[in-house]
């Protein structure tokens, strides 16, 4: 049985010392009497790689003490599935965007190509990136193996009230507060814009003048369509404060016109003039000309963040307007189905 005990001292090893005799003698007797059950069956001794063969259904040494010690995590099943949810939060309000103004900078600024190599990017920014990266999620890690720990101690997670869980949330439901909000805000607005934003100079005190192109009016009586359709849209649904396909359509419509119009305003160079005392007129063109060159660079990075806040809230909020619609449908004929 030369084997069996070089397996059993193999097991101690990884065992706390106050428990070691005690497991390996539960071992050895559990193990000695399934050896002795073998040999009355097959009527004789077993030989070498028979009981090879027995050790090895037993499992390693390592993973055989594993079974007796204290279940030990970094982050234990309590708390991972709300670390996986901040680490998603992290790479999709850190990660993401940083990729996508990457990927602009290298699709639409000649300059940005003309100055920096892929191979440049890779070792210069994109080594910055991981680096803040791994710091961010280490510092999530470490944050969450801290309350891991406290957790253990304390059972803090367990002391809670039911009393105090949040209402259920109906996806169709329209807070009557941000109807209220949304008319106050609309008519506050209309207010302030009436007041003279129709002009081109949009600006004038203290000998300071700022001056827009007539392309202004257009996006003036635009941006004031917008907020006259709002005031109605925000009324209705006080008073059925429920979405539906069709208002979810309209209000996804709403918010591509006005992306649109935003994305055109920004590319349309409307600055004209600035006209302040102490500022030379060579100097007053350059900066009009760097205000309107940035505005015009960062249209591709404010398109990208509509599609995506259109697409993550109004697209995504009319699909599940639908898949809502169909459901009780799918049910009503899946119970006759199973009726019949």
């Amino acid at each position: 049985m030369q084997l069996l005990d070089r397996y059993l001292q193999a097991i101690k090893f990884w065992l706390p010392k106050s428990q070691q005799d005690d497991i390996v003698a539960e071992l050895s007797e559990d193990i000695r009497s399934q050896i002795e059950e073998r040999e009355h069956e097959l009527g004789r001794k077993l030989n070498q790689a028979e009981l090879e063969f027995i050790l090895k259904q037993r499992g390693r040494p390592f993973l055989v003490a594993n079974r007796y010690l204290p279940q030990q995590y970094l982050i234990g099943p309590v708390l991972f599935p709300v670390y996986k949810f901040v680490l998603k939060i992290v790479a999709l309000c850190y990660l993401v965007p940083w990729l996508l103004v990457w990927v602009g900078f290298r699709v639409f600024d000649p300059r940005y190509r003309a100055t920096h190599t892929i191979s440049g990017d890779l070792l210069g920014a994109w080594g910055s990136l991981w680096m803040t990266a791994f710091l961010v999620i280490g510092t999530v890690t470490a944050i969450f193996a801290g309350l891991e720990r406290a957790q253990s101690k304390s059972k803090f997670l367990e002391n809670w009230n039911p009393a105090k869980l949040p209402p259920v949330r109906d996806a169709r439901q329209i807070p009557r507060y941000v109807s209220v909000l949304g008319v106050v805000a609309n008519l506050v607005f209309l207010t302030w814009w009436l007041n003279g934003k129709w002009s081109l100079i949009v600006f004038e005190h203290s000998g300071v003048r700022i001056t827009l192109t007539t392309a202004w009016q257009f996006f003036f009586w635009s941006i004031l369509l917008f907020s006259v359709l709002n005031v109605p849209f925000f009324v209705v649904s006080f008073f059925r404060p429920y979405w539906t396909v069709l208002r979810a359509s309209i209000q996804l419509a709403f918010d591509f016109a006005g992306a649109t119009i935003f994305c055109l305003f920004l590319n349309s160079r409307i600055l004209v003039e600035i006209v302040a005392p102490n500022l030379s007129p060579e100097r007053a063109a350059r900066i009009v000309n760097a205000i309107n060159t940035n505005m015009s660079r960062a249209l591709p990075f404010v398109a990208i963040a509509c599609a995506l806040a259109i697409g993550l809230t109004d697209v995504g909020r009319i699909i599940r307007l639908r898949a809502g619609r169909t459901r009780p449908a799918q049910d009503l004929g899946a119970a006759a189905h199973h009726l019949s």
